[in-house]
């Protein structure tokens, strides 16, 4: 089974590099051009279902993907983004200002410390792997079945989808800030019996177009 991992596209609090947890944005117009360049990238992929988080940035960003698959889209809470608590839409300036002993512990060691207010990493990570186990159960297929048949589009966030990285490749999420995940990315995922293989990292060839 091949699992294609979406990146939403730009929000206005993206732009002006706010951190961004549950609060709940729509796509700025980058954004939406964006989902089109996505949607466009992944227009010949034989998609069998796509699943998105219930955040309007990612539902958007899966809708304009849906438009070339007459596939079923399936609103998945466990795809959430991290929640970011007190820190929610702060700059890291604000951060700095208000939670400086958190951010310094947050910048030594991510996967060590709750957010104030929010959860911590692990908690996502078991959130959301538990959301894939989910959408894998739904689409077994044979063994003999070639894994390129059936790609499953999941439309999620930085902090899921880096989550999902570190538990397929077997990374300890202390790991999770040496991955590079940029905006409307595309990685990619194969399940197979004896094991997991990462087939693209962090694709934005389709965003060239775009400037």
């Amino acid at each position: 089974m091949r699992i294609i991992l979406v990146r939403h596209g730009e929000t206005r609090w993206n732009r002006e590099h706010r951190i961004q947890g549950l609060a709940d944005l729509d796509l700025n117009e980058t954004g939406r051009k964006q989902a089109q360049a996505l949607a466009e990238a992944l227009r010949n992929e034989r998609v069998s279902a796509i699943y998105t988080s219930p955040l309007r940035r990612a539902m958007d960003t899966a809708a304009a993907i849906a438009r070339y698959h007459p596939v079923e889209m399936t609103v998945l809470d466990g795809l959430k983004e991290l929640d970011a608590g007190e820190v929610d839409g702060m700059t890291y300036d604000e951060m700095r200002e208000n939670h400086a002993d958190f951010l310094v512990k947050w910048l030594e060691d991510c996967s060590s410390i709750r957010v104030p207010g929010g959860c911590t990493l692990q908690e996502l990570q078991d959130q959301v792997w538990s959301a894939i186990d989910h959408i894998r159960s739904r689409h077994e297929v044979d063994e003999d079945q070639a894994v390129q048949e059936r790609s499953i589009v999941v439309v999620a966030h930085f902090f899921p989808i880096l989550s999902i990285l570190c538990k397929a490749l077997s990374l300890d999420l202390s790991q999770c800030r040496r991955l590079r995940l940029g905006l409307a990315s595309i990685c990619t995922l194969d399940f197979n019996s004896d094991r997991i293989v990462l087939v693209s990292m962090n694709d934005t060839c389709h965003l060239k177009q775009l400037g």
